[in-house]
């Protein structure tokens, strides 16, 4: 029987979830960035340099880079997001109370081409639908209990 988040954690939750989306949206959409990278990097033979002798921004063959290398810069990026990424899905897997497989495959979205833009829009879906069953069921429970105010009359 899977366990169910504690009733403290409850207005937490929400908050938990919008910085799961956030850190999902930035390191999914670094991780594009240093697939293109790598793909520019190892196939072409080409880094990104910001300011330097070509311009603004160009490519210029590996290694050579004389300014700021932007290839290098996307890797240090990808890397420190992908690790506020993985905080997040702690904090949300350790609210919501799920099994550890789950964390991984959390975890996963970050490593994994596209996955974490998927897996944010189904997680998203999944804890509000969780948050809207329990408040229902919290209102109709208390809804269906007698009022402290109320008389009963026995005879």
């Amino acid at each position: 029987m899977p366990l169910e988040p504690r009733e403290s954690d409850l207005p937490r939750i929400a908050g938990a979830l919008k910085f799961y989306q956030i850190a999902s949206i930035i390191t999914g959409a670094m991780l594009l960035a240093l697939c293109a990278e790598m793909v520019m990097k190892y196939a072409f033979g080409l880094e990104l340099e910001l300011g330097g002798a070509y311009g603004f921004l160009a490519f210029v063959p590996t290694g050579t880079a004389q300014a700021v290398n932007l290839s290098t810069g996307i890797l240090i990026a990808h890397g420190w997001f992908y690790v506020l990424y993985l905080f997040s899905n702690f904090r949300l897997w350790s609210m919501m109370r799920w099994e550890f497989p789950r964390l991984l495959l959390l975890a996963s979205g970050g490593i994994v081409p596209g996955l974490s833009f998927f897996l944010e829009t189904r997680i998203a879906r999944e804890v509000r639908t969780y948050l809207a069953a329990r408040a229902e069921r919290t209102a109709s429970a208390s809804s269906a209990s007698p009022s402290s105010n109320s008389v009963e009359a026995s005879h």
